[in-house]
């Protein structure tokens, strides 16, 4: 697993590859759908949107491109990542 920035213009922005995908859950939003992963040697979700279901990508290898940020689930801030580009490797 290597991280690395993404670009000099928006240092916020992680680029990770060869992450393995430990969960992958998919759950309807009105017309779209949350993806939601769980990456080895993470402990953050991370959240991503799209008009259809995926196959699901539990154990393979995928590359990530993701902003941190803060989410309030039930009056709690939880830190999440929010996922900008997603490939399998």
């Amino acid at each position: 697993m290597s991280i690395s920035d993404v670009s000099r213009d928006n240092p916020a922005l992680i680029h990770t590859e060869h992450c393995i995908v430990m969960s992958h859950t998919q759950r309807d939003e009105g017309e779209w759908v949350q993806h939601t992963l769980m990456l080895k040697n993470y402990e953050t979700p991370f959240r991503f949107r799209r008009p259809k279901k995926y196959r699901s990508l539990k154990g393979t290898e995928v590359t990530v491109d993701y902003y941190p940020q803060t989410t309030l689930v039930a009056g709690f801030e939880m830190e999440t990542m929010r996922v900008v580009r997603i490939r399998r490797c």
